[in-house]
């Protein structure tokens, strides 16, 4: 539904985004992360028509939107960041408005309104003015307004930044119904438990670049280990040979650092007991054990070399 193609952009001497390509497939979210100066605004507005490319297009349906003003755009919804409402209006009032601008007769604004609302929960308060929400009600709101003209591929940016975990979940819940409907979703994120949540593809852009495009499994299998098992020893004197522990089947990496003895394993299950028994024959004994696969907070610092919040 959503393509982007060899996407360009450059602010000066800066080149913000660099031939950046990927796709939203039908009842699929997909979620864009990267550092922050990777690009992911920039991207974001020019699929949304905001920023002009300097190459590169956007397709929707197959076809390559020309601009801000093209009619194509009715075929999206923009979930900003920053809030886009009106504290002294109320919910319905702030809709209404919304309803115009798309182009919307009021009574088909009405019937949409009514169904916004409804679906974010936010009925009951349908009349009260938005300076009186609390943070997640009007990131909920902000939700209904990107949603009012039905459109079949929404873009989030960051839509649970501040808000408390009830109402993330809720927003979670939301936009789990929308991919039930068969709508698109970009969804960017600075939460990595949010994209391993919702997301069924993810793109990870770093210095204007894709450097990561793939399912979480996928994902995951890029590491140099999926799964680390981490014993610690009994602190004796008896020394052995890492390199043998590493020429084990199923082990990718094998690091011995004070008594702590971290393995990388394939497969922990079918790992870990060979592990065990090695070390058994070396003479040292196991004091504590843990094991922990790794996350796409791993994956993304392994393929970035940066936090999330960096600039």
């Amino acid at each position: 539904m959503l393509a982007v193609s060899h996407l360009s952009k450059a602010f000066g001497a800066q080149r913000a985004v660099d031939d950046v390509s990927f796709g939203v497939d039908r009842g699929r979210i997909v979620g864009l992360l990267g550092p922050n100066g990777a690009g992911k605004t920039t991207t974001v507005s020019m699929i949304a028509g905001l920023v002009r490319p300097d190459g590169g297009e956007v397709l929707i349906d197959g076809r390559a939107l020309a601009g801000d003003t093209d009619p194509l755009k009715r075929r999206l919804g923009l979930v900003p960041q920053d809030l886009a409402l009106y504290e002294e209006l109320s919910a319905a009032e702030n809709l209404h408005l919304f309803g115009a601008l798309y182009g919307m007769s009021r009574a088909e604004t009405a019937i949409a309104l009514t169904s916004a609302l409804a679906f974010v929960g936010l009925t009951e308060r349908a009349r009260d003015r938005v300076s009186t929400f609390s943070g997640g009600m009007k990131r909920r709101l902000n939700l209904a307004a990107g949603l009012l003209h039905d459109p079949p591929i929404l873009l989030l940016d960051e839509p649970t930044v501040g808000v408390d975990p009830q109402s993330r979940n809720a927003i979670f819940d939301n936009l789990e119904a929308l991919r039930r409907q068969g709508k698109a979703l970009l969804y960017t994120t600075h939460y990595m438990e949010e994209a391993e949540r919702l997301c069924d593809r993810i793109v990870i852009i770093d210095h204007g670049r894709v450097v990561a495009d793939d399912t979480l499994r996928g994902l995951y299998a890029r590491l140099p280990s999926t799964n680390r098992l981490t014993i610690e020893l009994d602190g004796g004197d008896r020394d052995f040979a890492v390199d043998d522990l590493r020429r084990l089947p199923g082990v990718r990496s094998a690091e011995l650092a004070r008594d702590v003895l971290t393995v990388g394993l394939d497969d922990v299950s079918a790992g870990a007991p060979a592990v065990l028994q090695w070390l058994s024959g070396t003479g040292r004994r196991c004091t504590h054990l843990a094991s922990e696969r790794g996350n796409l907070e791993t994956v993304f610092l392994a393929l970035t070399g940066r936090s999330l919040r960096d600039a």
